[in-house]
């Protein structure tokens, strides 16, 4: 800094505003200083910054290592609001089944603000940690038996009521779902909102089809399940891999959607839109989500009151050909 200092002419102190980001430097100072560490190739040391602020301007998240599109998409989301906010990232996966308390003492060792949980997955049972500084996590409560905490993200269990909702309004008796699997909070989230919304209709509750795995292959082994079917007229899929498989069943048993059977999914991935069919889907604004988790994370680390919940939903139903009005479904068959 001393170095900057005299390269730029001013007072190490003006370096150190500028460097941390702090008012009163004029833009032309502020100018002259960054062009000074370019040219000295500066990098601050996070390491002294964190004994001479306290803070390391670093954010923790604890994620699954996923390639699935949901995990995957928002982890890129939340390392774009953290860059945005001046902090950087240190990840930390449990796709080898680590547990996510093993996760978080493993991003506390290395030096963290804070920490964000955008861990999908649980036994079934409160997650509980002790930590020593704020964590947020992303759909799912966590119980601290020490620090600070939130909760944000979307609420699977409204999208789908909506998307049941949809299906319920072209006329449809009921609505057939195909489950994601059960230790993913957001596959039960998706099956509870699917049942409050047959329930709130009058609607009966169909038996489930076997159980998926996120996966096209998954989605059509329930598919053909319910293509054997003729009173199967409509369909919510956990997500849009899983309605891609079963939009495939449907096809090879000669089932047209949506003339025959209409279909719906969950995640408005970018192939959604180019299917054939189109797929009617639901949109989960990830990029709105990380903003909210880092937005909260950063105010509970500098101690100010959280900012207020923004207007609009993190979800939304894109309608599109792959669902239409319902046709006589004809004489029922035994279930599957």
């Amino acid at each position: 800094m001393t170095e900057v200092a005299r390269a730029a002419g001013v007072s190490q102190k003006t370096v150190s505003r500028v460097v941390n980001g702090e008012p009163h430097v004029s833009p032309e100072v502020r100018d002259r200083v960054l062009r000074a560490i370019r040219e000295l190739d500066y990098r601050p040391n996070t390491a002294a910054r964190a004994l001479l602020l306290g803070r390391y301007r670093r954010i923790g998240v604890v994620s699954l290592g996923s390639s699935l599109y949901g995990p995957s998409t928002l982890l890129v989301a939340l390392e774009r609001a953290m860059q945005r906010a001046g902090y950087s990232i240190a990840l930390a996966g449990t796709l080898e089944g680590q547990k996510v308390s093993v996760a978080v003492d493993a991003l506390l060792e290395q030096g963290v603000d804070g920490v964000v949980l955008s861990e999908p997955i649980d036994d079934g049972t409160p997650l509980r940690l002790s930590a020593d500084v704020p964590v947020v996590s992303v759909g799912e409560g966590v119980e601290l038996t020490r620090g600070t905490g939130a909760v944000v993200g979307g609420d699977g269990v409204a999208a789908a009521r909506i998307a049941t909702e949809h299906l319920l309004s072209l006329g449809h008796r009921t609505v057939w779902h195909l489950p994601g699997p059960q230790d993913w909070w957001a596959a039960r989230d998706r099956l509870r909102g699917w049942r409050e919304a047959l329930a709130a209709a009058g609607a009966p509750e169909p038996p489930l089809p076997s159980t998926g795995d996120w996966s096209p292959a998954s989605g059509y082994a329930a598919g053909r399940q319910l293509a054997r079917l003729s009173d199967v007229t409509a369909v919510f899929a956990a997500n849009d891999d899983m309605a891609i498989g079963a939009l495939r069943a449907f096809a090879d048993a000669g089932r047209a959607v949506p003339g025959d059977v209409s279909v719906v999914g969950y995640d408005d991935i970018p192939a959604a839109a180019y299917l054939s069919p189109p797929l009617t889907t639901v949109r989960q604004n990830f990029a709105a989500v990380a903003d909210r988790a880092v937005d909260v994370l950063i105010a509970l680390i500098e101690g100010r009151p959280v900012p207020a919940e923004p207007a609009g939903q993190a979800v939304e139903l894109t309608v599109r050909a792959s669902t239409g009005p319902v046709r006589d479904p004809g004489p029922a068959h035994p279930r599957p």
